[in-house]
């Protein structure tokens, strides 16, 4: 009885351990550091990094301000 115990003990302590939360409109989680293949592009609610596929991030483009004529 005593191993059964245990062994629901663990069990339900490594399911709340390994259980990642997701950020950016579900397209990340919330990790502490990412992985290779991930980028870091915002903060979670508990200051654990947003780990994102690269696809998935927005890229800003700049648009180019007309200078004038150039006589």
């Amino acid at each position: 009885m005593k191993r059964i115990l245990l062994v629901l003990t663990v069990s339900l302590l490594l399911a709340q351990v390994t259980q990642a939360r997701h950020c950016w409109k579900k397209l990340g989680r919330c990790r502490t550091t990412c992985k290779d293949s991930e980028v870091f592009y915002l903060l979670c609610n508990d200051e654990t990094k947003c780990c994102v596929n690269p696809k998935h991030v927005p890229v800003k483009t700049r648009s180019l301000k007309p200078t004038g004529s150039l006589e």
